[in-house]
């Protein structure tokens, strides 16, 4: 792991020659040290993907409550700028857990420069229980691929309520379903670990294709 000065994001070099670079956020109650994203950063970089991860500025400063979209996008695209010079690659992958894939899907229908596709982990269709307030807006615009996934029971969103969506999409879009799983990708019982690694195993595959 290193830290990339002024921005306090960490890098996670890929074992071995990197297949892609992937800039991955946190969702809206956790940063980047919380041990979903480490796991699945060290995973993905043991896989040959190299990461970085890096907390938005209310994360940073302590404040329970996200910053308005703007905000999250802007500091989202500067770390995508030290992702590159880091890593020396024009073109990245960018997502994130929850409403750090949100925000990376924000800037897919922005048309930011170099992006190769887009991870959400668990996409915040709606609000608990508030499928009448869905934040779909912007996803017709996104023309990078976008691989989403999606536990089986995500109270914020179901991989049947999401399926007419990305319908609606043109961006070539990969939905891969966690069995059993919650907003976390989580499981019950033994197969936790084992469904976590297949989530690193696909995002893994997705991303090197």
């Amino acid at each position: 792991m290193a830290s990339l000065d002024g921005l306090g994001a960490i890098a996670y070099p890929a074992e071995g020659s990197a297949a892609a670079v992937l800039v991955l956020a946190h969702g809206a109650g956790a940063g980047q040290t919380h041990p979903f994203l480490v796991a699945a950063a060290k995973g993905l970089a043991a896989r040959g993907i190299s990461l970085v991860t890096f907390d938005f500025p209310y994360m940073r400063e302590r404040r329970h409550v996200p910053d308005k979209a703007p905000v999250l996008e802007a500091a989202f695209k500067d770390v995508i700028d030290a992702a590159r010079e880091w890593s020396g690659a024009r073109e990245v992958f960018i997502g994130g857990k929850s409403m750090g894939g949100r925000m990376a899907t924000h800037l897919g229908a922005q048309g930011v420069d170099g992006l190769l596709g887009i991870v959400a982990l668990g996409y915040p269709l709606h609000p608990p229980g508030r499928p009448d307030k869905p934040r779909i807006e912007h996803l017709p615009s996104i023309r990078v691929p976008v691989l989403i996934v999606q536990g089986e029971r995500d109270t914020f969103g179901t991989p049947d309520e999401l399926k007419p969506v990305i319908a609606t999409m043109r961006a070539n879009v990969t939905l891969h379903v966690v069995a059993g799983g919650d907003h976390s990708l989580a499981v019950r019982g033994k197969k936790k670990d084992e469904a976590f690694q297949e989530v690193l195993d696909v995002v893994a595959r997705w991303t090197k294709s």
